[in-house]
């Protein structure tokens, strides 16, 4: 059971980036999946959620409008599209499968 994040980067302020996470061991879409974050000295901070269909999301106020998350049920992936990019968004991002699997993490750094 498994979650591999990748796609973080440096990146400016205004820009764009897309994450990705691949799932194995488990059968993905019987999953609800969550996307999280975490910057330095900070809490674990919810940023997306996605049904098992993928037919409804859930964004906090902080993303809401500039990120997107979505699924593939068939290549067992999740994604993250985030536009707009602050400095605020910097932090290691997880994806996440509640009470199941969370993998490691990847990271954003949002800076000029």
């Amino acid at each position: 059971v498994q979650l591999v994040e990748s796609g973080g980067g440096l990146v400016q302020p205004g820009g764009s980036l897309t994450l990705s996470c691949v799932a194995s061991g488990f059968t993905f879409s019987d999953y609800v999946m969550n996307w999280y974050r975490q910057a330095p000295g900070k809490e674990l901070e919810l940023v997306a959620n996605i049904t098992r269909a993928g037919d409804n999301t859930i964004y906090p106020a902080s993303t809401h409008g500039r990120f997107t998350v979505s699924r593939d049920k068939v290549k067992n992936m999740a994604y993250l599209s985030m536009r707009n990019l602050k400095p605020e968004d910097t932090a290691v991002y997880y994806c996440d499968i509640p009470q199941l699997v969370r993998g490691r993490g990847t990271q954003v750094t949002v800076s000029s």
